[in-house]
């Protein structure tokens, strides 16, 4: 299974998401089952490493973002990845746009849609506990993804 985060510039909401999908995978074993990455839908970052906001507050929770880079998301993506998840209905707009013009087999969702609904707010231009609430949502959404994730990887009875 290959799971792609997406957000706007990927140096906020997407890689911490991959940072805690990352933990949820190793803590339920599922490490050579699953893949994990993020990206873009803009280049404005690419090759920057996460917003120090971000990592800060994945550090504080024990989740690790080093060596993380930006990178906007392409048409390849929808081939390579089985799922690709937005943090907003922005992002889905415009990762749907992709998929309409390019093609292929990805299934595209919100990330919060595991979780029964909602998007993961953008903290860029926020100020007082944007980047926790950004991790609570993205930890209640990579919960239940990954109950998702186990369940289609249950051989059938």
């Amino acid at each position: 299974m290959r799971v792609l985060f997406v957000c706007m510039g990927n140096i906020c909401r997407s890689p911490t998401a991959e940072g805690v999908a990352r933990a949820i995978r190793a803590r339920r074993g599922l490490v050579e089952q699953v893949d994990i990455d993020s990206a873009g839908t803009h280049g404005y970052h690419v090759g920057a490493s996460p917003d120090s906001r971000s990592t800060a507050t994945a550090k504080r929770h024990g989740v690790d973002l080093a060596g993380l880079r930006s990178r906007q998301v392409e048409a390849a993506d929808l081939d390579r990845f089985d799922l690709v998840l937005a943090m907003d209905n922005a992002n889905l707009e415009d990762l749907l746009a992709l998929k309409v013009r390019h093609g292929g087999p990805a299934e595209i969702h919100r990330l919060l849609d595991y979780a029964g609904g909602g998007e993961v707010p953008d903290p860029y231009f926020g100020a007082g506990d944007g980047f926790e609430r950004v991790f609570d949502a993205v930890q209640r959404g990579c919960e239940a993804l990954f109950d998702d994730i186990e369940a289609r990887l249950r051989p059938a009875d």
